[in-house]
């Protein structure tokens, strides 16, 4: 319910902006800024819930997407600034008080729904309790029931669903009314979009298939990456020389930082970056944030906005990355991650991108906790990914460069 409630926002968005541009600068106009300014708005998580729910959070990214859209405005419309500086006008005014409204209206008065859980309640107790702060309190897990089929009889209909947390009980609810079942990992995956190691583990023989049938090797996603690439490696290649100059009178030689990773199916490749660092021999792997001491002036720069990762369109030219993927990492640490956590060969099913769903979801991972809980993003996007997810990734990664969001 709440995805359409969102979807209807967005083209209320679309709307209001396709027809005040209509009425005074023709059809033309209209549609490429009414279509860039949504795509921008959502780029920069405007439809967010967490983003509705803030007025403040609301007006902020409404500024910073609108600028952007003028820009992109007058890149296709023969520089008609008049009209873009009017289209930002109306966006920054109009759109945060009337998504700021919606949420309050709409989404906020929708029906909370009440799940009967079958399972132990500590087992999924902190999984469950962030499934109802994600939801603002829309899904509701209001008991907790190991069960016998009697006792789950008595009880179903006092409930608006049964939400399954161990396949044991799989057998209990086949008499049940299939819309009134729900499995956890169903319900996980779309509120929290992510899957827990532990939900994995608990749910194993369906995660092994789901990943099994898991594949990135589609002519669309190699065309959008080699695109992407180009336009990519063309726009940025003054940034790329102005880099390369501030490394080599700050710190000298080598310009490019060459590291082995480890990409698709395990093959290790040479990763491309600039250099953010000195010179300093290392007898191991580290974690980056062991490693401030060692950061350039200009590397404080890049290193925010992922501009030292633009050599990586090479590698994604090359085939050894895309576009959007789990981001790679060093040998060492993945050896260590495939003895420590569960299911974290999985994330080898596709290419190592350069931005992915779990640099836009979470924070650079420092520990082996955070190795697991970053992992859980990067085994949704294995499950789930697909050409519209990619695309997603792909306009969200600005947002997360202005807001410095996520992991090197």
């Amino acid at each position: 319910m709440e995805g359409v409630v969102l979807q209807s926002l967005v083209f209320a968005n679309f709307l209001l902006v396709f027809l005040f541009n209509l009425f005074t600068h023709g059809f033309y106009f209209s549609l490429v800024a009414s279509l860039l300014a949504t795509l921008c708005l959502y780029a920069f998580r405007v439809y967010d819930p967490e983003s509705l729910k803030n007025y403040n959070e609301q007006l902020v990214r409404t500024t910073v997407a609108s600028v952007i859209s003028l820009l992109l405005t007058l890149m296709f419309t023969n520089g008609a600034f008049a009209h873009s500086l009017e289209n930002l006008l109306l966006t920054v005014v109009a759109i945060p008080p009337l998504n700021f409204l919606w949420y309050r209206i709409v989404l906020k008065r929708q029906p909370v729904k009440r799940y009967l859980v079958l399972g132990d309640k500590k087992e999924f107790w902190h999984i469950l309790k962030e499934i109802e702060e994600k939801s603002f309190g829309k899904i509701r897990f209001a008991e907790f029931l190991n069960p016998s089929p009697a006792k789950l009889k008595a009880k179903v209909d006092r409930f608006d669903a049964v939400l399954v947390t161990d396949p044991a009980y799989e057998d209990l609810v086949a008499d049940l009314d299939k819309s009134k079942v729900e499995y956890l990992p169903n319900l996980v995956e779309k509120t929290l979009k992510r899957i827990p190691v532990e939900v994995a583990q608990k749910f194993k023989d369906y995660y092994q298939v789901s990943f099994e049938n898991a594949r990135d090797d589609s002519p669309a996603k190699r065309i959008l990456d080699v695109f992407v690439a180009l336009v990519g490696l063309v726009v940025f290649s003054p940034f790329m020389l102005f880099i390369a100059l501030a490394i080599l009178i700050e710190d000298g030689r080598p310009v490019i930082f060459k590291q082995k990773r480890i990409g698709k199916n395990g093959k290790i490749f040479v990763m491309l970056k600039f250099r953010s660092m000195r010179n300093e021999e290392k007898m191991r792997a580290r974690f980056v944030n062991d490693e401030h001491h060692r950061i350039l002036k200009i590397g404080r720069f890049i290193r925010p906005f992922r501009m030292d990762e633009i050599l990586q369109f090479v590698n994604v030219l090359r085939g050894e990355m895309s576009v959007v993927g789990p981001r790679p990492e060093q040998e060492e640490f993945v050896r260590i991650y495939e003895k420590e956590i569960p299911f974290y060969h999985e994330r080898h099913r596709v290419k190592p991108g350069i931005t992915g769903w779990a640099q836009l979801m979470y924070k650079y991972s420092s520990s082996l906790e955070e190795a697991k809980e970053k992992l859980s993003y990067d085994l949704w996007y294995v499950k789930n990914r697909n050409i519209f997810l990619d695309l997603r990734i792909v306009l969200q990664t600005a947002e997360a460069m202005l807001w410095r969001r996520g992991a090197k």
